[in-house]
């Protein structure tokens, strides 16, 4: 055999076998497709500053990916289930491929689970569904370390004797719970010292709040201290103790809205557990877009929490 023929042939047989090698490698590979358009979900409990500044957080996310639309619901009140309910059976009918959504309580997991058999991605928001194992992720505030550092606020604020009102959320909601449940741990030793004297729910309504805080105010002359699980219940709270000319009441909320900002900017509030929702709102969205991609995601993320008080507030 001449040079030329053999080195012809080893050429083929070179071809042929980086042919090979790319056939194998495509087929091994599982590509993600990033080409046209997604459609995602995303819906939030009802209409305060929270998740409006959530609601943002998604929208910014969205202005760099231009290739996703997102259809946004909300419902009326924190404990709407039926109008959750209905934007989640909506966005199956619209083709959604994945849903965000900050649920209001169990009772929207039978349409989630029709979501997830019909294909679609879910990632729960603000606070998770616990019994639930259909969900892709949970991005969310640590409420119970929030509330803890909302304890040892108090417990540095309170004298031995003091008396504590608590606003609650909307019980059985187990961010809600976790939020009281952290505050009163981070009391520590001062939790024997200090006497809750009422827990009234508030289904995180200012109206509700304002109301539960009258009637604290009203059996209590003396009270010393507030702590609201959520924002607004602790604005209606501040209306409340002005009505009732209390003076001296420490109160401490949970959510850091702007709403509370401005009012510990101006002495009425005492200090909020801030989270940080429109990162809730862009890591929410960006999780459940990497989870339409395929792509692994963490079960849990961690959004992280701040105490405001008058020495950072600005």
């Amino acid at each position: 055999m001449s040079k030329k023929r053999l080195a012809a042939g080893v050429a083929v047989v070179l071809a042929v076998a980086t042919f090979a090698a790319v056939l194998s490698a495509s087929a091994g590979a599982r590509p993600v497709r990033t080409q046209g358009s997604v459609k995602l979900g995303f819906i939030t409990k009802f209409p305060v500053d929270f998740y409006f500044t959530l609601v943002g957080g998604a929208k910014s996310w969205n202005k760099s990916h231009k290739n996703v639309s997102i259809i946004y619901a909300q419902g009326k009140a924190a404990t709407d289930d039926a109008g959750e309910i209905a934007a989640i059976q909506n966005m199956i009918a619209s083709g959604v491929k994945g849903i965000a959504i900050t649920p209001t309580s169990p009772a929207v997991i039978p349409a989630l689970n029709k979501a997830v058999s019909a294909g679609i991605k879910v990632v729960l928001m603000d606070n998770d569904l616990p019994t639930w194992k259909a969900k892709s992720s949970v991005v969310a505030t640590n409420n119970l370390k929030g509330g803890v550092l909302a304890g040892q606020f108090l417990a540095a604020r309170l004298q031995a004797g003091a008396s504590l009102g608590i606003l609650e959320g909307v019980p059985g909601v187990p961010a809600l719970d976790d939020r009281v449940t952290g505050m009163l741990a981070g009391l520590g030793a001062k939790k024997s010292q200090i006497k809750i004297v009422s827990k009234l729910e508030t289904d995180c309504d200012q109206t509700k709040g304002a109301q539960a805080a009258q009637t604290m105010l009203t059996a209590n002359p003396n009270l010393t201290a507030i702590y609201s699980a959520c924002g607004p219940p602790a604005l209606g709270a501040i209306q409340s103790i002005k009505n009732a000319g209390a003076k001296g009441i420490t109160l401490v909320g949970f959510d850091g809205s702007p709403g509370e900002i401005t009012a510990i900017k101006a002495g009425t509030e005492a200090a909020s557990v801030a989270q940080h929702p429109a990162k809730i709102g862009s890591l929410g969205i960006a999780t459940l877009y990497n989870a339409v991609l395929g792509k692994k995601v963490q079960r849990n993320v961690d959004t992280g929490t701040t105490l405001i008080t008058a020495q950072n507030a600005k």
